[in-house]
């Protein structure tokens, strides 16, 4: 079972009940030990303390579960993915999976393939196990299957680029004509063009005297809530007045209904003609000062 350990490899035993022969784990640490050398490359872990072992990622060369004691540990898809982290790329994971009668051992197959590790063959029935009766008598009436994986020559979670961009099928190359030579004088330039056949638009022409006519201030009145000089439904700035009086459209200086607007944005309500405009004291005529019309924000010198 232990036949595929090499030289220098980093081996891990994964143990879950050695029943009545604790001795048996002893024993092949010190044979795995006698072939992969002096150094201590030989670790032990018990199953349900896996997780909190503490091994580096990619730790070990050869991975046995299960293969000790009793073979009553069960390699779900969790397990599996948390040994295979611990395999190197290219490191085999060797387990040893009791199998019920309603069971197939493929489904072992299935899940180490899901686990992140090839599987070349299918589990094998072991006719002689150490612990096969004990774990019978544990379990019940079950099967042992050995089965072997081989991790990827790539770490966990590792990507690469494809391209499914094909390639352009090989054509003979089409013979080169060469193009035909010109003159360059002959060319089309700006620099041929002579001004006087040039024909310009007089740029006088394009406004009408209409066009250059100031408009009536009248015609300018709007509503002051919509901003049309249609009468908004509930107008308030005296348009709707005008309108149905037959009158021209007149500017009109706007009171206050709530007695509020002066004291700035946050007391003003939606409709008020003096939204945006700075807060300022009742009756006070509102000005921009020339630091404000300024673009650049300066200062301007007084005249």
């Amino acid at each position: 079972m232990f036949s595929s350990v090499k030289p220098s490899n980093r081996v891990l035993l994964i143990w879950s009940d050695l029943g009545s022969a604790p001795d048996q784990l002893q024993a092949a640490v010190g044979d795995i030990q006698a072939v992969v050398g002096a150094a201590p490359k030989v670790c032990v872990e018990n199953v349900e303390r896996l997780a909190m072992s503490g091994h580096k990622a990619s730790s070990f060369d050869q991975v046995f579960s299960g293969c000790l004691g009793l073979a009553t540990i069960n390699h779900d898809l969790d397990l599996l993915a948390q040994i295979s982290k611990f395999v190197a790329p290219g490191g085999q994971v060797t387990v040893v999976q009791a199998v019920s009668g309603d069971q197939s051992p493929d489904s072992l197959k299935s899940t180490v393939v899901l686990s992140g590790l090839t599987s070349s063959s299918s589990p094998t029935l072991l006719s002689s196990f150490p612990g096969l009766e004990a774990t019978v008598a544990k379990l019940g009436p079950v099967q042992l299957y050995i089965h072997s994986a081989s991790k990827p020559q790539h770490e966990v979670g590792a990507s690469r680029l494809l391209s499914f961009a094909k390639k352009p099928a090989a054509v003979a190359a089409a013979p080169v004509v060469p193009a035909p030579k010109t003159n360059g004088a002959s060319m089309w330039t700006l620099e041929d063009m002579d001004d006087d056949t040039v024909e310009l638009v007089d740029d006088q022409t394009l406004l009408a005297e209409e066009d250059l006519a100031k408009p009536d201030p009248a015609s300018l009145r709007v509503c002051g809530t919509t901003g049309k000089k249609k009468a908004c439904k509930d107008c308030s700035c005296g348009l709707r007045e005008e309108l149905s009086a037959g009158k021209e459209p007149t500017t009109k200086s706007v009171t206050s209904s709530c007695g509020s607007c002066f004291l700035g944005d946050a007391f003003r309500c939606g409709s008020c003609p003096y939204l945006g405009m700075p807060a300022f004291k009742p009756g006070e005529k509102i000005t921009l000062s020339d630091r404000q019309l300024n673009p650049d924000l300066r200062e301007v010198a007084a005249n």
